[in-house]
C-alpha cells in the first residue's frame, strides 16, 4: 500500500502534524507554487491552551476543533492525509506512515511532545494526561461518573477518592485545571450534586519546584499561589509524586494522598522517530535544528514548534514550547525556504516574545507580557481577548464567546455530559 498523491513537476514538502507550528508553516506555504502534503494522526486542528476546558464540561470539543480539510478546500496543490509517521529514510527522502511510503523534496516536522513521565510506568498507565480533545473528553467523563457514584457510596475513604483529585504538576495547564475544578466544587456541585457535601472535595496541586508557573514571573508565581489558595486549593511545593497505584499518590516525603484521579501535567518530552540517529535530539528528546530550523547534520529535513530546539548561549535547551515559537518558525521556515528557491541570503530565526499568561478561574489572571507584568480581572480579560483571538474559524469564535459570556453571567453550564463509545455488538435502542 502507498500514499496515492499525484506526481508532480512541483517540489513535494512534507509536513507531519498539524499542530500551531506545523499548521502555521502549511497556511503560507498553501498559496505557493509547491506540492504540500500535510500528515496528521487526527482530521483537524485542535487549539492545545483551552483543553482544560473541554475537560470540565465549559466547552465542547467542537468548539476548538478545526477540520484540515475545511481550512485548505480551496487550495488544489495541498493534500491531506491522515496517518502516523513511522519512520524517516534520510538517504533515499522517503518517510513510511500507516498508508505507506512517501518521497519527499522537504520533509517538516511538527509532532510536538508527549508526556513525560520521567521513566515510571505505573504512573504513564494509571495517570491521566491532557495531551489531546479525546484526553480532555476522558478526563470529563471520569469526573463526572465518579460524582454519581459518590452520590451512592456511603464509605467516607471510598467516597473521598472519587470526588478528591491531585494534579501533578503547577505549570500553565496545572493551574487553569486547578482553578476551574474549583469553580465547579463552589458553583456546580451545590446544584448538579446536591446530595454531595462540596467541603469534602479537595483538589491538589504537587509542583516538584519551589514554586508554581516556573518560567514566568515571581509576580506571576506568587499571584497564582495566592488566587488558588483563595479557592482553597491545597498546594504541595517542592514536592514530587513518585508512586500511584490507582488509589493513592505517594509522594518523595512519605506522604500519600487517597485519590482514584490523577491529571499529570508535570513535563513533557519529544518523541524518537525511527531512521533519525540518536545524536539528533538533545537530553529532552527534542530535534536539535539550527538558526534555519534545519534539523542539524541532515539535509532537507526541519522542525518546528516543541519538538524543535534550537539551543543557543541564551537558550541552552532551545526555545520555550509555547504555541507563540511554534507559530513564528513555522512562518519563518515557509519564508526562508521560499528564500532559498529564489536564491536570497539566508535570515535566521528571532523569536518575538509576546508574554505569557495563565487564568486561575473567573476574573482571575497573571500576564507577563515584555515591558508589563499584571494580574486580576484586567489580567482575565486579556487572556480572554488573546484565546478568543486565536481560535480558528468564525463559528468556533462565537461558540466559544457564547459559552464564555453565559457561564459568567449564570455561574453554570449546561455541557456536563458523560459520551462513551457504545459496545459495537450491542443492539442501539
Amino acid at each position: 500500500m502507498t500514499i496515492n498523491i499525484p506526481s508532480t513537476d512541483q517540489k513535494r514538502i512534507v509536513v507531519v502534524g498539524a499542530g500551531f507550528g506545523g499548521l502555521a508553516f502549511a497556511q503560507k506555504m498553501a498559496n505557493q507554487n509547491v506540492q504540500l502534503v500535510l500528515i496528521d494522526k487526527n482530521n483537524y486542528h485542535q487549539f492545545q491552551p483551552l483543553f482544560y476546558q473541554v475537560a470540565m464540561a465549559g466547552l465542547e470539543p467542537s468548539a476548538i476543533s478545526f477540520p484540515l480539510r475545511k481550512l485548505f478546500q480551496k487550495k488544489k496543490n495541498v493534500f491531506i492525509r491522515v496517518t502516523q509517521l513511522e519512520s524517516v529514510d534520510i538517504h533515499k527522502q522517503i518517510i513510511k506512515t500507516s498508508l505507506g511510503p512517501l518521497r519527499y523534496d522537504a520533509l517538516i516536522i511538527s509532532t510536538g511532545v508527549d508526556s513525560n513521565y520521567f521513566g515510571n510506568e505505573e504512573l504513564a498507565q494509571k495517570t491521566i494526561p491532557m495531551k489531546s480533545v479525546s484526553e480532555a473528553l476522558y478526563l470529563r467523563n471520569q469526573i463526572l461518573s465518579d460524582y454519581e457514584k459518590a452520590l451512592v457510596t456511603t464509605d467516607y475513604e471510598e467516597r473521598q477518592g472519587l470526588i478528591d483529585m491531585v494534579i501533578v504538576g503547577g505549570g500553565p495547564t496545572g493551574v487553569e485545571v486547578a482553578g476551574a475544578l474549583a469553580e465547579m466544587k463552589r458553583y456546580i456541585l451545590p446544584k448538579d450534586y446536591a446530595e454531595l457535601d462540596n467541603q469534602e472535595v479537595d483538589i491538589y496541586i504537587v509542583q516538584g519546584a519551589s514554586c508554581l508557573l516556573n518560567g514566568m514571573s515571581e509576580n506571576a508565581s506568587k499571584g497564582a499561589l495566592k488566587f488558588l489558595e483563595e479557592m482553597d486549593v491545597k498546594i504541595k511545593l517542592n514536592t514530587r509524586v513518585v508512586d500511584y497505584d490507582g488509589k493513592f499518590v505517594s509522594m518523595n516525603d512519605g506522604t500519600k494522598i487517597r485519590s482514584n484521579k490523577v491529571i499529570w501535567a508535570a513535563g513533557v518530552k519529544g518523541t524518537s522517530i525511527a531512521g533519525l540517529s540518536d545524536t539528533c535530539y538533545n537530553r529532552s528528546g527534542r530535534l536539535l535544528v539550527d538558526a534555519q530550523c534545519k534539523v542539524i547534520g541532515i539535509d532537507n529535513v526541519f522542525a518546528v514548534g516543541d519538538i524543535a530546539a534550537m539551543q543557543t548561549d541564551d537558550l541552552p535547551h532551545g526555545h520555550p514550547q509555547l504555541a507563540q515559537v511554534a507559530i513564528q518558525q513555522g512562518k519563518f521556515l515557509a519564508k526562508h525556504l521560499l528564500n532559498i528557491q529564489n536564491d536570497i541570503c539566508e535570515k535566521t530565526f528571532r523569536y518575538k516574545d509576546l508574554g505569557s499568561m495563565a487564568t486561575i478561574g473567573r476574573n482571575r489572571a497573571v500576564v507577563d507580557l515584555p515591558k508589563f507584568k499584571f494580574k486580576g480581572f484586567f489580567a482575565w480579560l486579556v487572556w480572554l481577548f488573546v484565546h478568543l483571538f486565536s481560535i480558528l474559524g468564525v463559528k468556533n469564535k462565537v461558540m466559544v464567546f457564547i459559552n464564555w459570556i453565559w457561564n459568567y453571567f449564570t455561574y453554570d453550564q449546561s455541557l456536563r455530559l458523560i459520551i462513551k463509545p457504545n459496545d459495537k455488538n450491542k443492539k442501539i435502542l
